[in-house]
């Protein structure tokens, strides 16, 4: 083969090259994909953000001329701390939580207003603005009463203003409420002061019903009296010879039970004078 030939030869192959490498990198200069959770906001050179805002799939792009420009839709959650004052100006520091996206028709004014970082932008600011200005109107007492309350507030505070922004929000919660250290001292006496008041509250119920007790004793073992008066007056002294009769027989019963008792001597007054007088000896 001469050599024209095969700088003929060279030259087709190169240029077979450059065009195969030429539609290799086509592809990637004239189209883009945009991937699941995903949404795409494309800047024309010429004419400025399209308001056209691009779903998942691929896409084709004028090179140079079509920039895009990727956006997570997917819910993200977000940690916002600020401690601020009550109403009866105690401090208190406050987690609150919240899941957000970003409304998809509203990429193309958020991506030339705020730029891909509007979380970082928006959410701080509107977070702590909410917070301080709803927490302001309570006690801090209030807080932990109406807490339930007091999150629906700033719930909805935060999503209205979030949602001027073109923001989403799933959920806003509050994961934390600590208060300053005197506060906290405060809570902890008032709670041993409750519990003393308790305490001396139930001391005072149980003295009047021991005197409740007492009374009502006493009522009833003069009314026994009583009646033991009037049966006295009534029979004499008869009722006196049977509770004599009565413990005579209980001492006998014990006395004979006794293991330390052998016999009874005879002639000893061991038992009470049943018969009002003294036993005749020799029986």
């Amino acid at each position: 083969m001469s050599a024209p030939a095969v700088d003929r030869l060279l030259t087709t192959i190169s240029r077979v090259g450059l065009g195969l490498g030429g539609l290799a990198v086509l592809p990637s200069i004239c189209m883009f994909d945009v991937d699941a959770g995903q949404r795409a906001v494309v800047l024309n050179m010429l004419s400025g953000i399209d308001e056209n805002v691009r779903a998942e799939g691929t896409h084709l792009r004028v090179p140079w001329l079509m920039q895009p420009k990727l956006y997570n839709i997917r819910l993200r959650p977000k940690l916002i701390q600020t401690t601020t004052g009550t109403k009866d100006l105690q401090t208190v520091t406050i987690h609150c939580r919240m899941l957000f996206k970003p409304e998809v028709s509203g990429l193309p004014t958020i991506h030339k207003t705020l730029g891909e970082d509007y979380d970082e932008r928006v959410l701080p600011s509107i977070a702590n603005e909410v917070l301080k200005a709803i927490i302001a109107q309570y006690n801090a007492e209030q807080l932990l009463t109406h807490r339930e309350f007091v999150s629906q507030q700033i719930r909805e505070g935060i999503v209205t203003r979030a949602k001027q922004f073109n923001i989403l929000m799933d959920d806003v919660s509050l994961t934390h409420l600590t208060y300053g250290k005197e506060f906290a001292r405060a809570i902890e006496e008032k709670q041993v002061a409750e519990q003393d008041a308790e305490r001396q509250k139930f001391i005072v119920q149980r003295s009047e019903q021991e005197r409740q007790a007492t009374v009502i004793r006493s009522e009833g073992e003069a009314e026994a009296a009583q009646m033991i008066s009037d049966a006295l007056k009534e029979h004499g002294s008869g009722l006196i010879e049977v509770r004599r009769i009565d413990a005579a027989k209980d001492i006998a019963e014990s006395l004979s039970k006794s293991p330390n008792v052998m016999y009874l001597p005879d002639g000893q007054q061991m038992l009470l004078n049943v018969g009002g007088g003294a036993r005749p000896q020799g029986q």
